[in-house]
């Protein structure tokens, strides 16, 4: 079921680059790709394909590849479909396979198309990290807003303090008596 949902999330009318970047996820703190989407994309089944990874185990440690916890895989679901888990679909919890585990694909799977959708994978990751790495339009516009609210954050504490001057008590002089006040001094 999770492949059926995935691949609903996924429109076959949009470019293979386009369905690969769409099934990037961060997860522990890594960008990685499931096992499902991977299947799709190099249009074997994910029993296949996790088939494949086992008989080459060796070949995938821990930081290539990992299989998700059930609290993981509820994030993930949660955060792009929403379906029904309950009706048949997944037995095991999906595998997610980093950078490195993707091109050790490339060595499992020997098809043309494995060929050929591993370099576009490969690509995808590397656009990733370039909009990530190099300071672009967005770091230049975060920059511009932290100095817009630092100075609005300096006017504002100068209506601040105005305001609180306003609001404070005049200090108590010495009522001054109104009227022509005679001196006693010269009768």
């Amino acid at each position: 079921m999770y492949a059926a949902v995935m691949a609903k999330r996924i429109p076959k009318t949009n470019s293979l680059a386009e369905r690969i970047e769409r099934s990037i996820h961060v997860v522990r703190g890594q960008r990685v790709m499931l096992d499902a989407d991977i299947g799709q994309v190099y249009d074997v089944t994910t029993a296949a394909l996790n088939q494949a990874v086992k008989r080459n185990a060796g070949r995938f440690p821990e930081d290539f590849a990992f299989q998700l916890t059930q609290q993981e895989f509820t994030a993930l679901i949660s955060q792009n479909v929403t379906s029904n888990i309950g009706r048949g679909g997944r037995r095991k919890l999906p595998w997610a396979f980093t950078e490195h585990g993707i091109a050790m694909l490339s060595s499992v799977l020997r098809s043309p198309r494995a060929v050929r959708v591993n370099i576009e994978i490969m690509r995808a990751f590397v656009r990733l990290r370039r909009l990530l790495a190099t300071p672009g339009e967005l770091v230049e516009q975060l920059t511009r807003l932290a100095e817009t609210v630092r100075l609005h954050d300096e006017q504002i504490a100068g209506i601040i303090q105005v305001l609180r001057h306003m609001m404070e008590k005049p200090p108590d002089d010495p009522k001054r008596q109104i009227g022509f006040h005679a001196s006693n001094e010269g009768s």
